[in-house]
């Protein structure tokens, strides 16, 4: 793990306010107590949140008026026993499923809060009675973006012992990944090390995750409730991370108007980009620049064909998986996955196949299987029989698809603007077509989304107008951007805004160049850095720009500039943050330790932000 920041935990909000309250108290402390009393009132608040605090306020306001006696007060089992449950999300599934636990056990009267990793603080843990963590892996064995660095500060010499805290890790993951679900696996055998008590089994859950998040819920709710005796439900706190809405969501998404479809890159372009202006009118959808929009896809019409006859099997036949019955056409179209190949569908085609080379594959090297095939690479090599509701069993629901807001609210209204890239490649000598991405850059004006909102509360804009902000990414990756430049410029920002962008070709492929150029000449955007990589020999990304650009780059971040990152996970963002060590090691003179831990305390302070996928 890298090496920590040797500064104190960013405190909680409660824990700032109790800080700047006993700092406005120390005049008048030594007036009213001694020195004793004083320490025994320091000690009894330690760990106490919003809630103790506001109760121990009134309570000693009324031993003041006379209307609570100085006496001990009992206390029930459970009033001090708080459920907090600790979530770590990069496309909101673990959010969900926190959020569903935290409803669940204010139903049941138990006192709980639901808290985001990046939001924790914690000098809290050490105090903790009650923990349920829920937890994403992301690709080869990464932690959310948001929990970072928990996982780094729990696997550290700083992590407190814990023999008090009681736990249970719900695992989230992608067995198609070798990683599955090892972020989860290490956080539940290091609370072990630090003498945390595991009250029910680690549960590790598949991209279908209800399978087993639905039985692990109930049985550490029913395991909580003989810890925690039940208290009144108006005491339970739950942290709600997004208000009640329009209803609108993931699972029941708003039916919405496409209003323009428009191919921003030339004809000639390597790549076709789209610029799409979705209608949210009458939805009562709200969102802030950073959030994502969900849109739930349909597999190109071609590739259900293809399936179809490689299988040799009805498209107009009816088949009933979990009580539903629908033609497997529309199993195949808007039901299933087809355009990423799963572990269990692996194995279970090997099951089926007498093909004796796919098993030996299986057996040397599963992960470039999974990361190269689709499930129709699958079945046009390897010749196995299925019948229509086996098919449909193993193949996997699909999935909605999250592209960054590439507008704000505040000067679009009720609109919500994405910026997409058309996927379309060949392999093994066939075409392959991108599922989401195909839908979207083929729809007619007019057509019909199913969307939602899917919030982004790691990848946001400075609450402080003020302050500076760097904004770095490659192709579609500057999506998000759009929309900040038009909230700040919109808002009237008085800070300074930079953008770091990169593409392949200038003349063909500079998305929305006409803007930032006009929000340049007016002074909305002060800087803007380019890298485009086909237009020289010697190929140019964004980490280029930024060490050309190295001086200044320190310059604003010094002076507390805020840095967002935004694009590919695998190549562009190690090769973005490798670029900023090397800024901080030569032009702020920090060793490789010191620079790490300046981007981790950057990250802390929320002035290091990385949206990547």
């Amino acid at each position: 793990m890298p090496p920590q920041p040797a500064t104190r935990p960013a405190l909680s909000l409660d824990a700032q306010i109790f800080q700047q309250h006993q700092q406005q108290q120390q005049q008048l402390a030594p007036e009213l107590l001694d020195s004793a009393r004083r320490q025994l009132l320091d000690q009894l608040v330690v760990g106490l949140d919003a809630s103790a605090l506001q109760w121990l306020s009134g309570y000693m306001a009324g031993v003041a008026s006379g209307r609570v006696s100085s006496v001990a007060v009992p206390v029930s089992k459970s009033a001090g026993i708080r459920l907090t449950v600790l979530y770590g999300s990069q496309t909101g599934n673990a959010r969900r499923v926190a959020e569903r636990i935290g409803r669940r056990a204010t139903d049941a009267g138990l006192s709980v809060r639901v808290v985001a990793t990046g939001d924790y603080a914690r000098q809290e843990l050490a105090a903790e009675r009650l923990l349920l963590v829920v937890i994403s892996t992301q690709g080869d064995g990464d932690p959310p973006e948001d929990a970072q660095g928990f996982v780094e500060f729990i696997s550290s010499r700083r992590a407190p012992a814990l023999p008090v805290l009681k736990y249970s890790v719900l695992a989230l993951g992608d067995s198609s990944y070798a990683q599955f679900c090892v972020v989860g696996r290490k956080l539940d055998e290091r609370f072990a090390e630090l003498g945390a008590q595991r009250f029910a089994d680690r549960a590790e859950a598949d991209v279908e995750i209800d399978l087993i998040a639905a039985p692990w819920i109930d049985g550490a709710l029913a395991r909580i409730k003989e810890i925690a005796e039940p208290v009144p439900a108006i005491s339970a706190t739950v942290t709600a991370l997004r208000p009640a809405g329009s209803g609108w969501s993931r699972e029941r998404p708003f039916a919405a108007e496409l209003l323009e479809n428009q191919r921003i890159t030339a004809r000639d372009a390597s790549k076709d980009v789209r610029h799409l202006e979705i209608s949210l009118a009458g939805a009562g959808l709200s969102y802030q620049p950073g959030d994502a929009l969900g849109v739930w896809p349909r597999n190109p019409a071609r590739l259900v064909s293809e399936i179809l006859q490689i299988t040799a099997l009805n498209g107009e036949q009816a088949v009933e998986v979990g009580g539903r019955s629908l033609p497997l056409s529309t199993w195949l179209t808007e039901e299933r996955e087809l355009t990423r190949l799963s572990r269990p569908l692996l194995l279970a085609h090997a099951q089926r196949s007498t093909d004796g080379d796919l098993r030996q594959a299986i057996e040397n090297d599963a992960a470039r299987l999974l990361r190269d095939y689709q499930p129709i690479d699958l079945l046009r090599r390897h010749a196995a029989a299925w019948s229509a509701l086996e098919l449909v069993a193993a193949l996997r629901p699909i999935s909605p698809r999250l592209y960054s807001i590439a507008s704000s609210p505040s000067v679009v209204g009720e609109e919500a603007h994405l910026t997409l890239a058309r996927v379309s490649y060949d392999f093994a000598g066939f075409s392959h077509l991108g599922a989401a991405s195909c839908h979207l850059a083929d729809a007619s004006e007019g057509e019909r989304l199913r969307v939602f909102i899917e919030p982004n509360t790691r990848f946001r804009l400075p609450s402080d107008s003020s302050r500076d902000i760097i904004m770095i990414g490659a192709g579609t990756g500057v999506a998000p951007y759009r929309g900040f430049l038009q909230e700040r410029i919109n808002g009237g920002a008085s800070g300074r805004n930079w953008l770091i962008f990169g593409e392949r070709q200038a003349r063909n492929s500079f998305l929305y160049q006409l803007e930032w150029q006009d929000a340049l000449k007016r002074g909305g955007l002060r800087r803007i850095d380019l890298a485009f990589s086909r237009d020289q020999a010697a190929k140019r990304y964004v980490q280029h720009a930024i060490a050309d650009a190295g001086r200044d780059l320190w310059a604003w971040i010094d002076a507390g500039a805020t840095v967002y990152v935004c694009g590919d996970a695998t190549e562009m963002a190690p090769a973005v943050h490798a670029a900023l060590m090397a800024v901080l090691a030569t032009h702020a003179g920090k060793s490789t330790e010191a620079a790490s831990a300046h981007l981790s305390e950057m990250t802390e302070q929320r002035r290091y932000l990385r949206d990547v996928y």
